[in-house]
């Protein structure tokens, strides 16, 4: 929390990752790894910190971001403070305890002398458009990976995808007082937020995943018109489409044509794929197992509703997960990591990577 890493493509003239990656890059060092450094945008690097094995064993990768939203309202964000076993700043949930977590494990690793690698990847711009974690998997493949997002100690499977899209109504100006010319984009724009909002309640009223329930539509930004004494030429509508798996690109841009109705253009954006991962999978097996073993409780398996870079993982053919320490305040003005359960994790981080490194590669189910 200390080291300021807020994502400058979300807050313009943030500090970015470039100092918070020397600092774990050294870390990483010091404590044994064979340490890399990608930068496939000047000033935004992310880290990939590599604990050999002996050879033969089966591989496992961390993930956890270095970049955090920005701090406005905040008082004093980059002073972390501790108070009743909570650590305070912007980051300590949202994802430093995470970092943390698979930093200490992998630092285990490399004194542990197993035959499987572990692949330690702290990753740039997670809260924009993940440039790091797209850079670490050109690159780096394991048999598995555990992404350390906070989940209070819980195994998460699954998560929801997201698209953006733009739909824009088409009016024409003229003075207001001359009706007979003009065409008002704006009023064009109501019965598509009608349909909008029937689409939402349709959506989240028919449930269809046992763990994430239905999808879901909004919309988050509108603008249009010049001033008052004029018609809108234009209106633009800007929404966010929240998927489930099951839920395809090709399927959105059909619903969002019917939306428009021949009344408005439409354009589909940026988006990002659905996750799961089955709880037979080898690796939940096994987070599941030390987790119980050393809580003393099974830990809830579950869906989440934000999206992660787990999904890039998973559909790059890495069966992910996500596990870690919780707390609350994600990009909130109070933002605090439970130290307890970050204690925890690390030591079932271990654990999972000396059951799963110490295993034979050909011996994944």
């Amino acid at each position: 929390m200390a080291i300021d890493s807020v994502n400058p493509d979300l807050v313009p003239g943030g500090a970015g990752e470039a100092e918070i990656a020397r600092f774990v890059a050294g870390w990483l060092e010091a404590e044994g790894l064979e340490v890399h450094t990608m930068e496939p945008k000047p000033g935004r690097p992310s880290v990939v910190g590599v604990a050999r094995g002996s050879g033969g064993g089966r591989s496992l990768m961390f993930n956890a971001h270095l970049d955090t939203v920005g701090v406005e309202g905040m008082d004093r964000p980059h002073e972390p403070r501790i108070e009743g076993g909570r650590l305070y700043g912007r980051g300590a949930y949202d994802m430093k305890s995470g970092l943390a977590a698979i930093l200490l494990a992998g630092a285990r690793a490399a004194k542990a002398g197993l035959p499987g690698d572990v692949i330690v990847t702290c990753v740039a711009d997670e809260e924009v458009a993940s440039l790091g974690t797209e850079a670490v998997l050109r690159s780096w493949r394991a048999d598995a990976a555990i992404v350390t997002e906070p989940t209070e100690l819980d195994v998460c499977i699954a998560h929801r995808g997201f698209a953006w899209a733009e739909i824009e109504t088409h009016g024409r100006a003229a003075h207001g007082s001359r009706p007979e010319l003009g065409e008002d984009a704006i009023v064009k724009m109501g019965p598509i937020l009608t349909r909008l909002g029937e689409l939402d309640q349709r959506l989240r009223a028919h449930p269809t995943h046992p763990l994430l329930e239905g999808g879901s539509i909004h919309a988050s930004l509108i603008s249009g018109g010049q001033e008052l004494s004029s018609y809108p030429a234009g209106c633009r509508l800007q929404l966010e489409r929240r998927t489930i798996p099951g839920e395809t690109r090709e399927m959105i841009e059909r619903e969002l044509g019917e939306l428009a109705g021949g009344e408005a253009s439409v354009q589909l954006g940026f988006s990002r794929e659905p996750f799961e991962i089955g709880e037979d999978e080898t690796i939940v097996q096994a987070v599941r197992a030390h987790a119980e073993r050393l809580r003393g409780r099974a830990p809830n398996v579950y869906g989440e509703t934000f999206w992660a870079d787990t999904g890039l993982i998973q559909a790059a053919g890495i069966p992910t997960l996500l596990f870690g320490p919780g707390g609350a305040g994600a990009h909130a003005v109070e933002e605090w990591a439970d130290l307890a359960q970050l204690e925890s994790c690390v030591e079932i981080l271990a654990a999972v990577i000396e059951d799963f490194c110490g295993q034979p590669a050909a011996s994944l189910s």
